[in-house]
Parts: structure tokens; sequence; C-alpha cells
């Protein structure tokens, strides 16, 4: 199986920025858990992170030509704010899974719309970086399924 991981803006700077809502782990340690994760269960991923909502758009259209069986994505601030990821989502039909480090149900009103998550399978948050580990797995087992 193959799985994008995608990360929005500012997750570069896990471990850096917000410690109180983000933890202190750092965006290598989230690289780490997901190779991990990858290797343990035989998946391929490749793992991309941009700041620009530009960037992600285009890598979610490739993924559609380059053999890609799922996305794990955490928009980020672009969560809130990005049709054109909503749209980009939806033109590749591809199975996604739209992760958040914290728990955004609880946050601030103008997070509580996700318009990523309008084309995703399912939404994992405030687990921390434990969220990208089981959302992989569950589109491995997603996967799995279908194929019987």
């Amino acid at each position: 199986m193959k799985i994008l991981v995608l990360n929005g803006p500012n997750l570069n700077m896990l471990g850096i920025r917000e410690k109180g809502i983000y933890g202190s782990e750092t965006y290598e340690d989230l690289l780490h858990l997901i190779q991990k994760t990858a290797e343990e269960k035989n998946i391929e991923v490749e793992v991309y992170q941009s700041n620009h909502e530009g960037a992600l758009v285009d890598r979610i259209q490739q993924a559609y030509f380059d053999g890609t069986e799922g996305i794990v994505m955490n928009p980020a601030a672009y969560t809130h704010t990005s049709v054109a990821i909503l749209d980009a989502l939806k033109a590749v039909s591809l199975p996604a899974v739209e992760v958040h480090i914290s728990d955004v149900s609880q946050r601030e009103d103008f997070r509580q719309i996700s318009y990523a998550g309008k084309a995703c399978v399912k939404t994992i948050m405030g687990k921390g970086i434990l969220g990208y580990k089981e959302a992989i797995l569950f589109l491995q087992e997603r996967s799995n399924t279908k194929g019987e």
C-alpha cells in the first residue's frame, strides 16, 4: 500500500510552537513515528509538508497519478479556510483521513469548521502525533477490508 502524509503550515515547527497545545514532540519525532509505522506494516509512505496552499493542492492532485492509495492529511490552519484543498481531495477521490494533533473541537470558534474534513472518510483529533499512526493503520485496514 502507498500512503501520502500531507502536513500543512507550521507543522514543521512542532516542538517549538505552542507546546501547551501541540506538545513537545518535534517534527523529526513525527517523521520517525510515521517511518517506523510504515516499516512495521510494510507500507510505502511519503511525507510532504508545505506552508503554501497551492503546493498542497498540487501534491494532492499528483497523488491521483502516482499510485497513492490513501492520504493522511493535517491541513493545519488551512483546515478552516481552504476550499481549494477540499476541492482537490474531492477531485482525486482517494480515501483520506484528516488528522489534528490538538482537539480542535475544544478550541476557538473559528476552528470548528473543517473544509478538508468534508472530503475525508475519518477525522482523528486530540491524540498528539499518535493520531498519524492511527490514521495510517485505519487506511491500511480499510484497504485490506475492501480487497476481501
